[in-house]
Formats: C-alpha cells, sequence, structure tokens
C-alpha cells in the first residue's frame, strides 16, 4: 500500500486571520465546503479567540453549526480554557492549541509568560481526556524567535518532553515565521522521531524565506507524516513580525505526490479552492507551484 501523508488545510484559520481584507461569514462558509471537497483529511475551520483581538475569526461559532457533511475532520484554535468551552458547546471534537518556545512570544501572542502557557496547555489537556477530544499542540517559533533570536534544540526538546507526558493527539513542531532550514528541521525531527515515533508528531511551516516546502522534505526523510498547509501559500501569524505565508497546500500536495506518497487530494479540486480564495481576497493566490500546475500540467 502507498504510504499516506495527512495534510490539515488551514487556510481557513490561519490563512485569513492576518489578511487586511476580512471575509463575511457567507464567504467563509463557500471556503470550507469548497475546501472539504478537495479531499483532504482534516480541516481547520477558525478559531474561538477574541473578535477584538481577531476580528477575521469572528462568528465561528455560527460556522461551526453548519459545516458540510462530509468526510473530513473539521477543527477550531482555541487559545484558552474559555475558548475550549466555547468550541465544544458548538460540537467540535478536534482543537488546536498554540504555546511558545520562547518567553517573549507567550507574552506578545496571548500575554502570558512562558510557564503560565504550559500550565495552561496542561489543564487544557487533562480536561480534553476527560471529555474524549482530540487536542494539537502547536509549540511555536520552535527554530527562530521574533524577540528573542534562535531556540535552541534542547529548548524544543524539553519542553516536547513536558508537553507529551499530557498525551496530545498530536504535537505539531511550528516554523512560526518561517526562519528554519532544512539542516536544522532534519536534524529536531529526527530526534524527536526516534523518541515518541512519527505517528503523534506534525510540522508547521512557514514560507519567508521560500523554504518551506524544502523544509517539508526534510521532515519527511525524518519520517514525519503529519502536515499543516494553507491553499494558495495564505497566511501569517498576525503576532510574529515578518511572517509570510504558509507552504501552500498545492506545493505540499505536488511534492508528496512526485515521492510516492498518497494524500488524498484532488488537485483540481484544490486550485478551484485557490481561485475563490483569490477572488474573495482581491489578489490571485498560488504557491510556487500554481503557475505549472495551471498552465502547464495540462
Amino acid at each position: 500500500m502507498t504510504e499516506q501523508i495527512v495534510i490539515k488545510e488551514v487556510a481557513p484559520r490561519d490563512g485569513l486571520q492576518a489578511q487586511p481584507k476580512h471575509l463575511t461569514l457567507e464567504q467563509r462558509q463557500q471556503l470550507v465546503e469548497s475546501l472539504a471537497r478537495t479531499g483532504v483529511p482534516e480541516l481547520e475551520i477558525g478559531s474561538f479567540v477574541s473578535p477584538k483581538a481577531v476580528p477575521q475569526m469572528a462568528g465561528t461559532g455560527v460556522l461551526a453549526a453548519q459545516l458540510p457533511d462530509m468526510p473530513v475532520a473539521y477543527s477550531v484554535l482555541v487559545p484558552n480554557m474559555k475558548g475550549y468551552d466555547l468550541a465544544l458547546a458548538a460540537g467540535m471534537r478536534s482543537f488546536a492549541i498554540a504555546i511558545s518556545a520562547t518567553e517573549q512570544m507567550n507574552q506578545n501572542n496571548i500575554r502570558k509568560g512562558l510557564e503560565d502557557t504550559f500550565l495552561m496547555a496542561e489543564d487544557i489537556l487533562g480536561r480534553a481526556a476527560q471529555d474524549g477530544v482530540d487536542i494539537h499542540v502547536y509549540l511555536a517559533v520552535s527554530f527562530v524567535c521574533p524577540y528573542e533570536g534562535p531556540v535552541a534544540p534542547e529548548t524544543v526538546l524539553a519542553q516536547a518532553e513536558r508537553l507529551m507526558r499530557c498525551s496530545p493527539a498530536r504535537l505539531m513542531i511550528a516554523d512560526t515565521i518561517g526562519a528554519a532550514h532544512p539542516k536544522q528541521v532534519g536534524e529536531l525531527m529526527s530526534e524527536l522521531v526516534s523518541r515518541y515515533g512519527h505517528e503523534g508528531l506534525g510540522c508547521h511551516f512557514h514560507d519567508t524565506r521560500a523554504m518551506a516546502i524544502a523544509n517539508v522534505y526534510a521532515a519527511i526523510e525524518s519520517g514525519i507524516r503529519q502536515f499543516d498547509s494553507s491553499a494558495g501559500g495564505l497566511g501569517g501569524c498576525p503576532f510574529a513580525p515578518g511572517a509570510k505565508g504558509n507552504v501552500a497546500t498545492e506545493d505540499v500536495v505536488l511534492l508528496c505526490e512526485s515521492m510516492g506518497f498518497s494524500t488524498g487530494v484532488d488537485m483540481p479540486a484544490l486550485l478551484e479552492s485557490v481561485a475563490l480564495l483569490g477572488d474573495f481576497i482581491g489578489t490571485p493566490q498560488g504557491g510556487r507551484s500554481h503557475y505549472w500546475l495551471t498552465r502547464d500540467s495540462a
């Protein structure tokens, strides 16, 4: 059997949260429905954050109540226990929580210190175990912090050990500002896979320095089989100066399928979603392979 790469499509959340143009709930619903038709196994639809902090995500509870009945695992980001309760009440069963490897990134992102952030994550993971909810924990700025600079691998390994004791459904190592390079990705992910196996690990890459797809390759070579990506490469962290778009889903699918892996993603349907995003945002969207995929591959 062909080995599977699991892709979580994050355009409706991480893709839209930093955009100056705010989509309507109807547009967000159309986007979710379009992406659900692509065959991606997982789809992050939004976040239960304060609309004052991230107005682009306002109304996610309404969106959650009208999700299309498709064979896809829907998920949401929750920033704290209040967000957890809101998401649970909305019927969601798969959540993401984001904590940062550095003090300053936590302070700037959620206004909490490093230790308080880890304690909050542990509380949520404990609650999720009781409620039967899957939690994907994101360890942000795992390579470079925009405020504190390079992050030592030993720091990330120690934090990963602490988090893995709480048995998250998945631990996502995130290059939040797109500053990682393939060598360090390969070394860190190889060490994590050797300690915990690949089933509970994944990666989230941004493309600020044009290395995201190379970093995906390095992670695959290390044994990682689960990745986030965003249709058209849309996205960026509103609290991370310099962060550009996420690695494009079409680029990840092309890489994985070219290497003989299966993603289950229908490329023509995905390109339709990218075009829809461009219409909604008002500017053309597309990853590094987009021109080839839409013109030369035919």
